[in-house]
């Protein structure tokens, strides 16, 4: 199951995001960037969304803070307004897979989490083959070496 990380500092954004998806997703919620981190740290999350307005930090700042210890979840940042600077903010700085705005339709939202996660498993399977393509290249270069030496 995928699972997600909502964070919004309005209680009732987190309350209707989990009444929509919980039957379809493993969703987890959170009021700040503080209780987003936590949530991380204790969870394989596989795509984030979060609010762009929120007190004390923002949700470009969270993504650009999370980067370099959770490279992998999938960003989607949401906002009610319509700022181009911080469209482009969120794609440079945070890596933002998508952005949409509020009110948002449950039909986008599903379609956004189900392509994120296509993107994640990609990503994933992509160094899993990586690894094993390595991994084959030292062997063969071990036989080759052998095969010189007798």
């Amino acid at each position: 199951m995928i699972n997600i990380l909502y964070i919004d500092d309005e209680p009732h954004n987190l309350i209707a995001f989990k009444a929509a998806f919980r039957r379809t997703y493993n969703v987890f919620t959170a009021e700040s960037a503080e209780e987003g981190l936590k949530i991380l740290q204790n969870n394989q999350i596989h795509v984030i969304l979060s609010d762009q307005r929120m007190p004390k930090v923002t949700g470009i700042e969270f993504f650009a803070s999370i980067i370099e210890a959770y490279p992998d979840p999938i960003r989607i940042l949401i906002t009610g307004y319509t700022d181009i600077n911080a469209v482009i903010d969120a794609i440079n700085t945070g890596q933002v897979y998508k952005y949409l705005t509020k009110p948002w339709s449950e039909n986008d939202v599903k379609n956004f989490i189900e392509k994120a996660y296509e993107v994640y498993s990609l990503r994933k399977e992509n160094i899993e083959l990586t690894e094993k393509l390595i991994d084959v290249n030292k062997k063969l270069e071990f036989l080759a070496r052998q095969s010189l030496l007798s």
